[in-house]
């Protein structure tokens, strides 16, 4: 593995996060996976450490996960809390059920027994850990954490074939120049091709890459006073709003609602946000049927079997590190958008986006010009 990843230490406080966790207990020293723990502040989740010292990993720290326990719960009054574990307190074995069980505090205490290495495997790991728990403690049911499970695997599977964890050092790279390639999707739709927007995302990260898909071309289209009114723009999105742990269909319901605002209609839903594994696949079939002549695909576009279609194709990702394995998957075109993760903590409607800017101003200086 020649790049560093996402640990499952990191892992476990998003999934916690995903459950809506009121509180996380970090059992481990104070730095540990600290700028996930201060982003998540962002997101309504209180991140706490029981700060283990030298001292404490050779006599243990019980005492001090109790006295964090009980403070946080007295500070906070959750109702759903989560004890998450470090290389720290995992290697001298910690038992973070003991002290959930002296305490008797009225709220759902998850332990989760999680660390960033020594044989713990993929990141996702750390995901599965907290949906054993979750099912253990009764807060979902074991069909909801089998789904899970099976959507982690193939994610991991998706990124060590098709993406960054492939193994091999990829030097990154920030793809196209925005502004050509908003040129090409403006021209396409004002010549009347066959269009299509495939947004692919993951969790919170659609609120941004959903901006590509929230651009008004009516514009461009004589007669169109909304994206509804032409006919050969078309939208396929993964937001179903059915599916997924509590934050997560929330998000689905907060981007539909807003695009059918803007006068955008998703005509194939392709499945959930945490299922972006997998849709693609009814996200190919539509694309079959419909034939565009150009495809932009947003969010997580590798999962995507682009070498199985006849056309033009743009890839909007989060990573640089993803152009090169995109391009050699074979996307025309290849759009890297900063900071996914940062820019959608704590959002909850859809924010803009550094392409999906370029796009209205492209369209408005088309409009200048003419």
């Amino acid at each position: 593995m020649m790049h560093p990843r996402p640990s499952p230490i990191a892992a476990s406080l998003y999934t916690l996060r995903d459950l809506n966790a009121d509180v996380i207990v970090m059992h481990g020293p104070h730095g540990c996976c600290f700028r996930t723990g201060r982003l998540l502040e962002s997101d309504g989740v209180r991140v706490v450490t029981t700060a283990m010292a030298e001292n404490d990993f050779i006599l243990g720290a019980g005492e001090k996960l109790q006295e964090t326990l009980q403070e946080a719960y007295d500070t906070f009054n959750p109702k759903l809390m989560g004890i998450v574990g470090t290389c720290a307190s995992m290697i001298i074995g910690e038992d973070l059920k003991e002290p959930i069980e002296n305490l008797g505090l009225d709220c759902v205490i998850l332990p989760v027994e999680s660390h960033g290495g020594f044989g713990e495997g993929d990141n996702t790991e750390g995901a599965i850990a907290v949906l054993n728990a979750a099912v253990e403690y009764g807060v979902i049911p074991q069909e909801e954490a089998d789904r899970q499970n099976e959507m982690l695997r193939l994610a991991t599977h998706v990124e060590k074939t098709r993406g960054m964890a492939q193994g091999k050092y990829i030097k990154p790279n920030f793809g196209d120049s925005k502004e050509k390639v908003a040129r090409i999707i403006v021209k396409a739709i004002k010549e009347g091709k066959n269009v299509a927007f495939v947004l692919n995302a993951k969790k919170e990260t659609s609120y941004l890459f959903a901006d590509i898909l929230n651009c008004d071309f009516s514009p461009l289209v004589d007669g169109a006073e909304s994206n509804k009114d032409i006919e050969n723009l078309h939208f396929i999105a993964n937001l179903d709003e059915n599916i997924g742990l509590p934050r997560i269909r929330q998000h689905a319901v907060n981007i539909t609602k807003e695009l059918n605002e803007t006068g955008i209609d998703i005509e194939c839903i392709t499945g959930g946000l945490d299922e972006y594994p997998i849709t693609p696949r009814k996200a190919e079939e539509y694309l079959k049927e419909i034939k565009p002549d150009l495809v932009i695909v947003a969010g997580v576009p590798h999962a995507l079997y682009v070498e199985e279609l006849d056309c033009e194709t743009v890839a909007v990702t989060d990573g640089p590190r993803l152009v090169q394995p995109l391009n050699e998957l074979g996307y025309s075109h290849v759009i890297a958008e900063l900071d996914a993760h940062s820019k959608t903590l704590g959002i909850d409607s859809i924010v803009d986006s550094d392409f999906g800017m370029m796009i209205r101003s492209v369209i408005e200086w088309e409009l200048e010009e003419n």
